[in-house]
């Protein structure tokens, strides 16, 4: 493993690493403000930006009391959009500007108000007998989404929810056209409804549900991270319906026509599944082992899953996208849980060259730790739990792993077949939200780029780039730098998989302020950085759209 830029080995945790600056940041533009710039960024970055997250977790309410949100996951969701702006595509004159906007203003101000958050979420402290007797008390909740908290992935121009259709002059209606043709945003969580925003201004204008794409998707629940086929910019997901029966509905929502189609409905053991992969010719659809309780949902969804059991295996079910074969396959693995999947491919059969396997890359953990250690009072390095869960890395660390679903038939099969670990790797660096070059969804990959979760804070620490070929890392790291999620920004006059740069979101917690952070994806070198005066709260995930070329990300 290449060593760390700047390796200063285990640090002070509680004097000068990020806390409370980074988790309530309170800091909001709604007026674009130009970022100072040093180094450059390439024009071909020139573009939106967009992050996504919670970007405060306390309110003083009318009664003089505080109220704290518990889990990071329930924090009160706040839009960050940076716009790259280029000369021209051959200066490396690059100027950016910085806006952001809470999504949430009727929400904080309910709580303000009324100093209690009475609605189910994924990890909020609450009675729930209050909570039950509330929702009891009044079935109709305004359809205001400033009161709805809305905001872990974003997806820019989703198809099927805004039309033209068929789409004008018969040009795609996907999100492929670049940054000046942004129609719509989006954001998601992990359940089925959707907020829109404005996308210049980040004001929340109007809800949806899946139901608005199909009138049979109308379950609960569904992954945060859709995925889209990069050629036609379809896009996969899948939703959940609790009952004596749980049932999965696997779909797709055709970019070209708007049409949402149901590709597959199949039994399954309700899961928390935040992401999916998809092939060239597949859905592969995982239900790893964070089992549901669905009698446990009045609660929270951290109290609804159940205790992790090593002898329940994971589920992997193979889904035709381009006919209508319906569930072609289903495979069972060893147990594992996942958030974040890294890419999918078919290739040759190794056992019968006639027939294709799936490969499929994600981040594995052996436990559910990382859920429940996501609370507030564990991530603020200035809290008595923060030294604790950072004893506890150990043991809670995720790996890039290698999955193989051997032989796939041509026709469906009934018979649960085995898929293998072929193998893990980074260990050491417990990496997660991972990305790639766009340009290799689908298609057999080389390099991923991710954050790093080493035990030297209790937040992340450090960004990886992973060589799946050679198993080597680089590792970009300064002492009190926390960074957001790296988002893989391809040269378009490049000829290399890792041709390009990563941006990345970087709390110095020294000062208190973040910046934008450009590194040469080749060695993780810093090429650029725009600094914001201000903390940008740590959020989840984001998009980057450029001017000319394919968006990063999936939906």
């Amino acid at each position: 493993m290449a060593p760390s830029i700047d390796d200063t080995g285990l640090h002070d945790h509680f004097n000068d690493w990020p806390n409370e600056i980074g988790f309530d940041a309170n800091y909001e533009k709604r007026t674009p403000v130009e970022l100072d710039v040093t180094g450059h960024f390439p024009p071909y970055t020139a573009g939106i930006l967009y992050r996504i997250g919670p970007g405060r977790s306390s309110v003083v309410t009318e009664q003089g009391d505080i109220f704290r949100v518990s889990h990071w996951f329930d924090g009160f969701s706040q839009t960050h959009r940076f716009q790259i702006v280029a000369e021209d595509r051959s200066s490396n004159l690059v100027r950016v500007f910085y806006s952001s906007r809470y999504s949430t203003d009727h929400l904080i101000e309910e709580v303000r108000r009324t100093g209690s958050m009475e609605k189910i979420s994924f990890g909020q402290n609450q009675d729930p007998c209050r909570a039950v007797f509330k929702k009891a008390q009044s079935t109709y909740e305004p359809n205001d989404p400033s009161m709805q908290n809305i905001g872990v992935t974003l997806s820019v121009n989703m198809p099927g929810l805004d039309g033209p259709y068929p789409p004008p002059n018969g040009e795609l209606q996907g999100r492929w056209t670049g940054a000046s043709d942004i129609k719509t945003l989006y954001a998601k969580t992990d359940s089925t409804r959707l907020k829109k925003l404005d996308p210049v201004t980040l004001e929340p204008i109007g809800l949806a549900t899946q139901s608005s794409l199909h009138p049979d998707l109308g379950g609960l629940f569904s992954a945060s991270h859709a995925r889209s086929d990069p050629a036609t910019g379809d896009m996969f997901n899948f939703n959940l319906t609790f009952g004596r029966e749980s049932i999965y509905r696997i779909f797709r929502v055709s970019a070209s026509t708007g049409k949402t189609t149901i590709l597959a409905t199949f039994p399954g053991v309700p899961a928390y599944i935040h992401s999916l992969l998809i092939t060239k010719n597949y859905v592969l659809f995982c239900v790893w082992n964070s089992h549901v309780s669905p009698a446990k949902l009045q609660k929270s969804f951290t109290e609804a899953i159940q205790p992790y059991d090593t002898s329940k295996p994971a589920t992997w079910y193979v889904v035709d996208r381009r006919g209508d074969k319906g569930l072609v396959a289903t495979y069972e693995s060893c147990a594992f849980f996942c958030f974040h999947t890294v890419n999918a491919w078919e290739e040759p059969s190794s056992a019968d060259p006639t027939r294709l396997d799936i490969v499929a890359d994600l981040i594995a953990y052996d436990n559910l730790n990382f859920i429940h250690q996501g609370l507030y009072e564990q991530l603020i390095s200035s809290s008595p739990k923060a030294k604790e869960r950072i004893l506890s890395m150990q043991d809670n660390r995720g790996t890039i792993t290698r999955f193989r679903l051997p032989a796939i038939l041509s026709t469906p099969c009934t018979e649960i077949q085995s898929a293998t670990v072929v193998w893990n790797a980074c260990k050491e660096l417990s990496p997660d939200l991972p990305t790639i070059n766009p340009g290799y969804v689908t298609r057999k990959y080389r390099y991923s780029y991710t954050i790093s979760n080493r035990g030297k804070s209790s937040f992340f620490d450090g960004i990886v780039k992973f060589d799946a070929e050679t198993k080597e890392t680089r590792l970009w790291s300064f002492h009190a730098h926390s960074p957001g999620e790296p988002i893989f920004v391809a040269d378009p006059s490049g000829s290399n998989e890792d041709d390009g740069v990563v941006l990345s979101v970087v709390l110095n917690g020294r000062t208190g302020r973040s910046y934008l952070l450009c590194l040469d994806a080749h060695d993780l070198t810093e090429k650029g950085r725009a600094d914001v005066n201000g903390p940008v709260a740590f959020g989840f995930h984001g998009q980057h759209i450029p001017t000319h070329g394919m968006p990063t990300g999936d939906y």
